[in-house]
């Protein structure tokens, strides 16, 4: 089983979706630009608030 990390070396702000990028073997720019989508369709609160969430949350892979 796969375990969630962020990514210490793909990372534009806090590596969360670069860190999914690596676990399911997408380009974390497809992930990205899903985020930036659902965010602009359901607000852009919530989807902060859930990337915040994710940045205390989720550890950092060590390099």
């Amino acid at each position: 089983m796969k375990k969630l990390y962020r990514s210490s070396s793909d990372k534009k702000i806090a590596g969360i979706c670069g860190g999914l990028g690596e676990m399911f073997q997408v380009d974390p720019t497809f992930i990205r630009l899903a985020f930036v989508f659902f965010a602009v369709i359901t607000g852009i609160f919530p989807c902060l608030a859930v990337y915040a969430a994710g940045w205390l949350i989720i550890p950092v892979r060590g390099k």
